[in-house]
């Protein structure tokens, strides 16, 4: 029978991470043990560069892991910042004299999850749930607050231990954090047989218990040897690099999964203890409510502290938590019903239509801190490459940049910010270009994320053309739908990756033949047709396999549209721009293609014709043949009922607006129609009118309404006609009541009154 390790001398403490409880206490237990080992739930394979990670950098940062292989590629990170109980670990351990070491399987090993301090809450959230239903708060941020964060240091280690031996009893650990809390143990075992001092460990609350089980089983007769790293696997590509980071990627209200909410108020909390943490969050809250003109009274700030302070008494704070003084602000600030639920009552991001003010407050929870590297930081390659590549085109810097791609340095300039645009780096966003045009013009900002963007986009490739297509390739392989891909396409011809583009251009091929939305389909032809028609710059003029996908997309969208049926609903857009695709193929490559025009007139002829069919795509119909030189009459076919009119019109526009602008009999018959509408019938046809207008530019509609002025006996342009100052649904809608109120007096004899 084997002795067990002895625990005397090991301190295992569970913390949960980015706590600022956890890391004084991790403090603390190191100034009072002085050990000769600290170990830290961390990458293993990142122990041999801790000195790197202690350089004079200010956090927050990260180790960001990742591996690559034939398959695809997966990232991690462990965030660290002021408070984090495994930097404090790392920091005080290295100054106390300890040796320090990671001890968690390699980073590339947890590149499956997005995060490798994740708190496992979701494994135990049945624990956590009763205890939130038995303290009566909202959620696991709230107990966190309650049970540690808002109370004196005294007792902690013991409520820690207490908590997590309860919600770990309960859970399931799973295959892969047994295999972590395996290799954990054997490191904790090694330090603690060599008796040459206190070891201290500081890990996840989840995984203590697991490790006191496993030491109090080891053989503690033996000296085991210190565990290895475990092998790259072959045939892939693992890498580690420090990234700055940023309290928004901490913040759970911003969709961090796992560690602490608020870490700008934790960092105060962390700074200047509970008190001076309440007042900077209020301090900061009035800021950004006054910066945008929310008005905050002296007595809403005395309201606010009063209701903050009972409140923690209610709830047994000596001092008022987080949750205490944002109930408070709330309580004192917002006067109106709230749609949602407050955001700290529920973990996750903020939901769009949120109260302003609780934004605000939000917003001063999180902090705009943002960590930076010191400079003698070692960056992957393709950091110091783009750098050199923008600054040899000239694109480094702040400024506005015009482009003229039939210049060949121009073409290049475009193609490395495209590739830049598609890694999503900070600081490139194209204004305009694109649809057959020769210039763009693109802003250039300098931007803080713009290294840890580029040091994130190695891990796809080492120079900035592989990890462009790596990209465009890894969104590839996880959409499956033909307009998403032809998307993908077009941008990999933008940034000139070609065989890139002919492996697209077949995934795209493919799709399309069994396409079963017009949509899509259409969105899938207008790229291709593009791509084919127009792009000699890009290198995909006639293209025979673009060719073939255009063919294929053309014939399969009017076979689609004749099939649709639907009766009287609302125009559609999406299959509206595919019928303008189709009519783009026929009658710009139908003889080069051997698309047939008279196969898609008929298809529009029948569309026309089929009552069945979607106002809309009747419209189209006859856009379709008109666009295509059937002989049409569209003044005769333009329906009379005003809840099908606009959407009729929609599907005409869409397809023949160069036709209907060149028809001044389609403008009279129009206005005829719409001036006989009653004012309930106008009300109820307006919205769609607007609609179909819109597929005019400004300048066309002032075309029309010039005509209309003309056809009064007015002069001059029509531009006032489309600068109304009320809202036209305002209007009719008005004009509609008054008409009602008219027919209630008629009928009751008082018209003439």
């Amino acid at each position: 029978m084997t002795a067990p390790v002895p625990l005397g001398d090991v301190h295992i403490i569970g913390v949960r991470h980015h706590s600022p409880a956890c890391a004084r206490l991790v403090r603390e237990t190191i100034a009072a043990h002085r050990p000769a080992h600290v170990l830290v739930e961390g990458p293993a394979d990142f122990t041999g560069r801790i000195g790197e990670l202690l350089l004079a950098h200010t956090p927050p940062l990260a180790i960001f892991s990742y591996v690559r292989d034939a398959a695809r590629t997966r990232l991690s990170w462990a965030p660290f910042c002021d408070y984090s109980p495994e930097w404090i670990a790392l920091t005080e351990g290295r100054a106390a004299g300890a040796r320090v070491r990671f001890i968690d399987l390699p980073g590339w090993r947890a590149a499956d999850t997005e995060n490798v301090y994740a708190d496992a809450e979701r494994r135990y959230a049945d624990a956590t749930e009763r205890l939130c239903r038995a303290l009566s708060v909202d959620n696991v941020d709230v107990l966190w607050d309650h049970l540690v964060e808002a109370h004196p240091y005294e007792g902690l280690a013991e409520r820690l231990n207490a908590y997590f031996d309860l919600v770990r009893g309960e859970a399931d650990a799973g295959a892969e954090d047994t295999a972590r809390e395996e290799y954990m143990a054997r490191w904790v075992a090694a330090a603690a047989a060599r008796d040459d001092g206190p070891v201290v460990v500081v890990v996840g609350g989840f995984h203590r218990p697991a490790l006191v089980a496993r030491l109090a089983n080891a053989d503690g007769d033996t000296v085991p040897e210190w565990p290895t790293v475990p092998d790259v696997p072959e045939g892939t590509e693992t890498g580690s690099y420090l990234v700055p980071y940023s309290n928004r990627r901490l913040d759970a209200f911003t969709g961090y999964a796992s560690g602490m909410p608020s870490p700008g108020y934790y960092q105060r909390l962390w700074e200047s203890g509970p008190r001076e943490a309440a007042a900077g969050l209020v301090a900061d809250v009035v800021t950004r409510l006054r910066a945008r003109r929310q008005p905050v009274s002296t007595a809403d700030l005395i309201s606010a502290k009063a209701l903050a302070e009972g409140l923690a008494t209610l709830r047994g704070h000596p001092h008022p938590a987080r949750t205490d003084v944002l109930d408070g602000l709330v309580s004192a600030l917002v006067s109106d019903a709230l749609e949602q639920p407050l955001p700290w009552s529920a973990r996750g991001p903020l939901q769009p239509g949120a109260h302003p003010v609780v934004v605000e407050m939000v917003a001063a929870l999180t902090g705009d801190r943002t960590g930076r590297l010191h400079p003698d930081t070692p960056a992957p390659p393709l950091v110091g490459a783009v750098a050199a590549e923008l600054a040899a085109l000239d694109l480094d810097g702040s400024r506005d940049v015009r482009l003229d791609l039939t210049d060949s340095t121009d073409l290049r300039r475009s193609r490395v910010l495209h590739r830049l645009r598609v890694l999503r780096v900070p600081g490139v966003e194209r204004k305009s270009g694109g649809d057959a045009t020769s210039a763009e013009r693109w802003q250039l900002t300098t931007s803080e994320q713009r290294e840890p963007a580029l040091i994130e986009a190695a891990a796809r490739g080492g120079t900035l053309a592989d990890a462009a297509a790596t990209t465009l390739a890894d969104r590839a392989d996880r959409r499956n739908e033909v307009g998403s891909l032809a998307g993908l396409l077009y941008d990999a011809a933008l940034c000139g990756l070609a065989d890139l583009a002919g492996d697209l251009t077949t995934q795209v091929a493919d799709g399309v033949a069994s396409a079963r939305e017009l949509g899509p389909l259409g969105a899938a032809l207008r790229v291709a047709l593009g791509l084919w028609r127009h792009d000699r710059l890009l290198g995909t003029a006639g293209s025979a396999l673009l060719g073939t996908v255009v063919t294929t997309a053309t014939t399969r969208a009017l076979w689609l549209a004749e099939g649709i049926r639907g009766g009287d609903v609302p125009a559609e857009p999406a299959r509206l721009r595919a019928l303008a695709a189709v009519r783009d193929a026929v009658r710009d490559g139908g003889a080069a293609l051997g698309l047939d025009v008279e196969s898609a007139i008929g298809v529009g002829g029948r569309l026309v014709a089929n009552q069945d069919a979607p106002p809309d795509l009747r419209g189209a119909g006859l856009g379709l043949c008109w666009a295509l030189g059937a002989a049409v009459t569209p003044s005769d076919a333009v329906p009379r009922a005003p809840a099908v009119l606009g959407d009729w019109l929609a599907g005409l526009f869409a397809v023949a607006r160069e036709e209907v602008l060149d028809d001044g009999g389609l403008t009279s018959v129009l206005d005829e129609l719409v001036r006989a509408l009653s004012a309930h019938e106008f009300l109820v046809a307006l919205p769609a009118l607007r609609q179909a207008f819109e597929f005019f530019p400004p300048a066309e509609r002032e075309r029309f309404a010039t005509a209309l002025v003309a056809r009064h006996g007015g002069e001059g342009s029509g531009r006032g006609l489309l600068r109304v100052r009320a809202d036209p649904v305002l209007v009719a809608g008005g004009a509609a009541i008054e008409e009602a109120i008219d027919e209630m007096l008629t009928r009751a004899g008082l018209a003439d009154l």
